[in-house]
């Protein structure tokens, strides 16, 4: 009966081998491909504000739902409700992080 609880894990199947110490050379961007399939970082942007917006009206569609008895509850309102909050958070910390990058490219001197 203890047993039926326990997760099986295959941990050799799980972990990808890793080799560190190999004498191929470094990935170089013109190895990645051309140009045009390396996304803008307009568009990357882009995306993120769109998904951040997404994520942010989430939790009122699942509200609805749970008030007109569709299927969600209280606890599906807090998950979304956290990962709106959640997502605030990161778009804001990576957006500092660029402004932060461009102050310091734009502070070298040449």
């Amino acid at each position: 009966m203890k047993d039926k609880f326990v997760p099986r894990l295959k941990l050799q199947a799980d972990i990808t081998e890793m080799r560190l110490n190999t004498l191929e050379p470094p990935i170089r961007m013109e190895s990645l491909g051309t140009s045009s399939e390396i996304p803008k970082f307009k568009e990357v942007f882009t995306d993120l504000v769109q998904n951040v917006d997404q994520t942010i009206k989430a939790p009122d569609q699942v509200m609805e739902d749970a008030m007109l008895g569709n299927g969600a509850d209280i606890h599906d309102v807090m998950i979304a409700m956290n990962k709106a909050s959640l997502s605030v958070q990161v778009a804001t910390q990576m957006t500092s992080k660029v402004i932060q990058a461009y102050e310091k490219v734009i502070a070298i001197q040449v």
